[in-house]
């Protein structure tokens, strides 16, 4: 079946995966002590929050999953409300990455830890995240939601892009982009090889 209502949002996904892969490969540097480039972290977190979260959730959470909800998909226990508890506890990590890499930029000790173990914790979550959306929620939401009601979601998505300013995405792209380039060429541990830095969201 082809992707009506969802190829928008699988696009967007990719520019997310590109930043996930920026945030695995930095914080695995930054755990082994060759890399703090604190800023990097802060600039991932505008990104996540701004292009991620503000522009691509607020597409699927005010459009989408709002018509799956009255399409008949339950509010409690099911796929969408999966999602939507990964939004937040995405949103949990990224604001204690952002705490520990502006503690880390003052100077102050265990922020290095704290920024690598939750920029990792998020690069996990997103990953597996993209997936079920890819992979599960989207196709299942060309099928449910009736071919008559496709052309307000397209509305509904359009709308939301009209609230930002010109050049929104061109400028997080623009972010990504910069970061590849400065990572060109620098071998990065495997994961059996990079530490494990399961932790707190919080100091």
């Amino acid at each position: 079946m082809a992707a009506e209502i969802t190829q928008a949002l699988v696009n967007e996904h990719r520019l997310i995966l590109r930043m996930v892969a920026l945030l695995e490969r930095n914080a695995r540097r930054t755990a082994a002590g060759m890399y703090d480039g604190w800023q990097f972290y802060l600039d991932g977190v505008d990104f996540i929050r701004n292009y991620a979260d503000r522009f691509h959730h607020a597409k699927e959470e005010d459009v989408l999953f709002a018509a799956l909800f009255e399409n008949g998909m339950p509010r409690e226990h099911s796929p969408v409300a999966a999602m939507l508890l990964e939004h937040d506890q995405g949103r949990q990590y990224v604001g204690a990455m952002e705490t520990a890499a502006k503690e880390a930029t003052a100077g102050n000790g265990g922020g290095a830890e704290l920024v690598a173990g939750n920029a990792l914790a998020y690069a996990e979550l997103l990953r597996a995240h993209i997936a079920k959306e890819d992979g599960i929620l989207y196709p299942l939401a060309e099928r449910l939601i009736p071919a008559r009601l496709k052309s307000e979601i397209t509305a509904g998505y359009a709308a939301a892009e009209a609230g930002k300013p010109a050049g929104f995405a061109a400028r997080y792209e623009a972010l990504v982009t910069k970061y590849e380039r400065e990572v060109e060429g620098i071998w990065i541990p495997n994961d059996s090889a990079a530490p494990s830095l399961k932790m707190p969201m919080t100091p």
